[in-house]
C-alpha cells in the first residue's frame, strides 16, 4: 500500500468532540506537524472526516 503524509492546517478548537478524537486517534497532536500512516481504508476514511482541518500528500 502507498503511504500518506497528513499535515494538520487548521486549529480543533471549537470544533465537534469527534473530529477532536479523530485528529488524536490519527497521532496528530501539533499543528504544521507531519504524521505519516499507511493508506489503508479506515485512515483514508478518517481523514475524510477532517480533510477541511489537515492536508493530505502521498509519499
Amino acid at each position: 500500500m502507498s503511504k500518506i503524509k497528513i499535515t494538520q492546517i487548521k486549529s480543533g478548537i471549537d470544533r465537534p468532540e469527534r473530529q477532536k478524537l479523530t485528529l488524536r486517534a490519527l497521532g496528530i497532536r501539533k499543528m504544521h506537524n507531519p504524521v505519516e500512516h499507511e493508506a489503508t481504508p479506515q485512515i483514508l476514511g478518517m481523514v475524510n472526516k477532517i480533510k477541511h482541518l489537515v492536508s493530505v500528500e502521498e509519499i
